[in-house]
């Protein structure tokens, strides 16, 4: 369906980086000048957090680790954010829908990306949370990133997982770990703008925001494609064109 500029205005958006890994994904989302979204980082470090530029720093867990990490403990980045629960709501007031993204295995994004999400969906927001999964040899990091993967499909509306391991098919072969670790940043950039691209920009979009075809697409962002064709994702029985470009990675859907 064709819509209206104006049937799309005032739809906001913003983006919740959790933790380490979530902050830098952020951080790279505002260089490479992502629009029409609102950008927050939460997270117990504060000195990562005040590394963060152009978004809204929230602390959580001041209590609970004192302006430190959680130390790799999901469960310390749980009880941070159950702490400060109150203010999670107070970032998310007047919030139609909110990407939460993390790097899952850690301490705070894996525990605390769930409870953001839980409070998210209680408040009525469309919810979407996408993350990366450590690479297989990281062995502790990826049992509890399963764990966390488990709890946030439950607290969100669509979940958009990008396993690292994968991204060793982008690339040179030789690829730093540094450079694999942008690309994660880059790949998790193109699934948010994809998404808010279509909704936020005239001429892009071919559905509204509160149009139940909006979770679908979502979806169709999550699912595999065998061989997409370029700049043409299809929804249902719609065919939306116009995509800045087809993820360099498809992205696993759990």
């Amino acid at each position: 369906m064709d819509i209206s500029a104006d049937m799309v205005q005032g739809a906001r958006i913003k983006i919740i980086g959790v933790g380490g890994g979530g902050g830098n994904a952020v951080q790279n989302m505002i260089n490479s000048n992502l629009e029409g979204v609102t950008f927050i980082c939460a997270n117990t470090d504060m000195q990562a957090l005040s590394r963060i530029t152009g978004a809204e720093q929230l602390q959580i867990g001041v209590e609970t680790t004192h302006g430190l990490g959680c130390g790799s403990k999901p469960e310390v980045g749980q009880a941070s954010a159950k702490e400060n629960e109150k203010e999670i709501e107070n970032a998310l007031a007047d919030t139609e829908m909110v990407f939460i993204t993390a790097g899952m295995g850690g301490g705070t994004g894996t525990g605390a990306a769930p409870v953001i999400a839980s409070i998210a969906k209680k408040k009525g927001i469309l919810t979407v949370g996408v993350v990366t999964k450590p690479f297989k040899w990281e062995g502790p990091r990826k049992a509890a990133a399963l764990k966390g993967i488990e709890e946030l499909r439950s607290e969100v509306d669509s979940l958009i997982v990008i396993p690292n391991d994968r991204l060793k098919d982008i690339g040179p072969k030789n690829s730093r770990l540094k450079d694999m670790f942008q690309k994660a940043n880059e790949v998790l950039f193109d699934a948010v703008r994809g998404i808010t691209d279509l909704i936020t920009k005239p001429g892009v979009i071919n559905a509204d925001f509160n149009d139940s075809v909006s979770l679908e697409m979502i979806e169709e962002f999550a699912r595999r494609f065998p061989d997409p064709p370029k700049g043409v994702w299809q929804v249902g029985d719609t065919l939306l064109d116009g995509m800045c470009q087809v993820l360099p990675l498809t992205p696993e859907k759990l």
